[in-house]
């Protein structure tokens, strides 16, 4: 069976068809109080690293080079840890990854979704 791993914004309604909800930022969604994001896990560990997060910028015209370095960072040992968490959620339930990014087709849960499910970057 596909696991089956889909993404959207942390600000848009709850649905009893997302499953486990995690938060895939690395800093809090602005404005938003814990109790209204309903997540199960904030899983920052799995989050681009400030760094990369700073220089993409949401600028799509660097999403391109923001995936191969974020595939690039969850290869790390240092994130081996989380990475492994994230497959465990997604082997166990459906998936539902968080952001609060605007365009989350440009974003590191569009990344994750992709990669946690084999699937092929569609063309930028």
């Amino acid at each position: 069976m596909a696991k089956q791993i889909t993404y959207r914004r942390v600000y848009e309604e709850t649905s009893a068809k997302d499953g486990t909800r995690v938060l895939v930022d690395r800093v809090w969604p602005r404005g938003m109080r814990k109790e209204d994001a309903h997540l199960d896990e904030w899983l920052r560990d799995v989050a681009p690293s400030t760094e990369l997060r700073k220089w993409y910028g949401h600028e799509p015209s660097r999403y391109v080079e923001f995936r191969r370095r974020y595939l690039a960072e969850l290869r790390d040992p240092r994130h081996q840890q989380a990475v492994g968490h994230l497959r465990d959620l997604a082997d166990q339930d459906k998936l539902t990854l968080l952001t609060a990014t605007k365009d989350v087709d440009h974003s590191q849960a569009a990344v994750l979704a992709q990669w946690l499910t084999g699937a092929r970057p569609s063309k930028v």
